[in-house]
């Protein structure tokens, strides 16, 4: 999934547009243009992978951005994740069989962990599992229902399922730009054999970095980007030294 140390830009996607949210609360979202834009953009710059979210999707359970997908789908060339409103197995086939990636999910597999072993089935490592934590719960329905469920516990299990890898966002410090947490990550990594993306609070390039020792495969960064707290490439830069 990720040969070596991976900065990951977000393009998290709201009505058709680029938003950032604070915290997962919707009503806190900033701007950003148009999603083909900055998929080219941050491909152009060096993005190795690109990570998409439907936020509309996330929140009512129905893919509102599928249009928005497709267009960057056709207008990069890397490989490309997807998380937001995928709930059944013919979404995640259907969208794995016109070119996505790897799909992310995140209440549909707290809901029906089954659903994780299906697609793999048919798409071997195809499923990124999205372990949303808040208060060391996670949290599903765009982060805003509690399952009762420990990250590290939850992600061994899915590794079971077949999972391709863990997507572990820290949502009590993203997209606050305040810092990054690595014990949190840590258990998560130290629990599976699979990659663990890590997302939640990047800042600074350090912060990065730092994700990248506690263990992560790779890093999701949206908010530090947008706001041009770093660049992609003296990111990539750091990471790889």
């Amino acid at each position: 999934m990720f040969s070596e140390f991976e900065v990951v830009p977000a393009v998290d996607m709201q009505d058709g547009q680029v938003v950032q949210l604070v915290g997962g609360e919707r009503g806190t979202e900033k701007t950003y243009g148009d999603p083909v834009e900055a998929a080219r953009r941050w491909v152009d710059a060096g993005a190795r992978t690109l990570h998409l979210v439907d936020l509309d999707g996330a929140f009512e359970g129905e893919r509102a951005n599928a249009p928005a997908v497709d267009a960057v789908l056709d207008a990069v060339d890397v490989p490309v994740q997807l998380g937001g409103g995928i709930r059944t197995v013919d979404d995640a086939t259907d969208l794995l069989s016109r070119g996505l990636d790897r799909v992310i999910l995140g209440t549909a597999a707290v809901e029906n962990p089954d659903i994780v072993a299906e697609i793999s089935e048919t798409f071997p490592g195809s499923v990124l599992v999205s372990l949303d934590a808040k208060d060391g719960e996670v949290v599903v329905s765009g982060w805003t229902e509690g399952t009762g469920l420990d990250p590290a516990e939850a992600a061994a299990r899915y590794e079971e399922l077949g999972a391709g890898g863990i997507l572990f966002t820290d949502v009590d410090v993203e997209g606050q730009l305040e810092g990054v947490r690595t014990d949190p990550v840590r258990r998560v990594v130290e629990a599976v054999d699979i990659p663990v993306v890590a997302s939640g609070g990047v800042a600074t390039i350090d912060d990065a970095v730092a994700l990248g020792d506690a263990g992560a495969s790779a890093v999701v960064v949206g908010t530090a980007l947008y706001e041009g707290q770093f660049t992609l490439e003296e990111a990539m830069t750091a990471v790889e030294d």
